[in-house]
């Protein structure tokens, strides 16, 4: 069972290749980890693409109306994302 702060999902590399992504929250903090098998050890995601952290936002924005975080988690990672990528716009409300 995963615990609450960690949030998963599946993309595809450049050759085409799925490749699982994890981010687990610990400390106030996001880190990423990925595999490309099942039975593949978690590999740190260093740096973390702009598109992963656009993948947590919007998972962590379907989770708040069911309690499973709190609005201002979503308003710290917004903060986070536009310090690592300032010329990132984020739609207006």
């Amino acid at each position: 069972m995963a615990i609450k702060s960690e949030i998963s999902w599946s993309k595809r590399d450049d050759t085409g290749t799925k490749i699982e992504v994890y981010a687990r929250r610990f400390g106030g903090t996001w880190s990423f980890f990925q595999r490309h098998k099942r039975n593949d050890e978690w590999q740190p995601l260093v740096p973390v693409p702009l598109e992963d952290w656009l993948e947590l936002y919007e998972a962590i924005q379907r989770r708040i109306p069911r309690g499973l975080f709190p609005p201002d988690e979503l308003k710290r990672l917004r903060d986070s994302i536009r310090h690592r990528f300032p010329e990132h716009q984020f739609p207006k409300p």
